[in-house]
């Protein structure tokens, strides 16, 4: 796709990798540009520094996220490329208290169906649009240490795979982001130590610049860490050596992030 011209909106924009699009968009002379998060201090200064409009919206709310969007819509003319980039991380596995589990689920997942839902009609309409939804690596492969983290993820991309093959005969288009660790706030405490960080942590202006080269050549998996895509080929290859090298990585990082952190 070409951004000229068009009307984006990036959600999660206030820091880390919203906030790296939103600034490389900007640069890219969008007829509009919105961003959303919840963090209004964090999404004034990034508004104040791309020029673009923002709203303090938590994608968590159904409807939060309804209202808003149909706002940006009227205001907008309409919506060409939504970026479901807002996300939230809970460590632990299965004594992960269920309303924590819950919260990483709506916005994780039904942020996007959300949104989705109410962008649909417009697009269809329209005879065109796209949605990136940022489903981490953790989506194609998983998530030691974080068992809501995985699970969202997994759904996420999920939402991405129905969405492009459903709507793609109505021109709509969908893109999945999938980067491993990213220098961002979620892993700010890890140091690089942590599964994700395996292959090295990537700066969010770089994963910003895989998204607009992955956009324009219309491809629905982008993977800034190009190490993603042979190790998901050997999880489709072999399941059950890909599960054996997982239990093995677990082993070795289990001290740095135990997976019962109260137990």
């Amino acid at each position: 796709m070409e951004f000229r011209g068009k009307s984006i909106v990036v959600t999660g924009a206030a820091s880390g990798i919203g906030r790296a699009m939103a600034v490389a968009f900007s640069q890219l002379d969008p007829r509009a540009l919105t961003l959303l998060d919840v963090n209004e201090v964090g999404l004034r200064e990034v508004g104040e520094a791309t020029g673009a409009a923002w709203h303090v919206c938590d994608l968590g709310e159904e409807s939060a996220v309804t209202a808003t969007l149909n706002d940006i819509e009227d205001r907008c003319a309409g919506i060409d490329l939504y970026c479901g980039n807002a996300g939230i991380l809970y460590y632990g596995g299965f004594e992960t208290p269920t309303d924590a589990f819950q919260r990483v689920m709506d916005i994780n997942v039904m942020s996007h169906v959300h949104a989705i839902r109410t962008l649909l009609p417009g697009m269809v309409n329209r005879g065109s649009g796209h949605v990136l939804i940022t489903a981490s690596a953790a989506g194609l492969l998983t998530q030691l240490g974080s068992l809501s983290y995985a699970v969202s993820k997994h759904a996420a991309l999920a939402v991405a795979e129905w969405l492009a093959a459903s709507y793609a005969d109505r021109g709509i288009r969908a893109s999945a982001l999938c980067p491993q660790a990213v220098a961002t706030a979620m892993t700010a405490d890890t140091d690089g130590g942590s599964v994700a960080g395996i292959d090295g942590m990537l700066q969010p202006d770089e994963v910003a610049q895989a998204v607009i080269e992955g956009l324009q050549q219309d491809r629905f998996l982008i993977l800034p860490h190009p190490q993603v895509k042979q190790y998901f080929l050997n999880k489709a290859e072999n399941y059950d050596r890909w599960v054996g090298g997982m239990a093995k990585l677990q082993r070795q990082f289990a001290e740095l992030r135990p997976v019962f952190p109260d137990g």
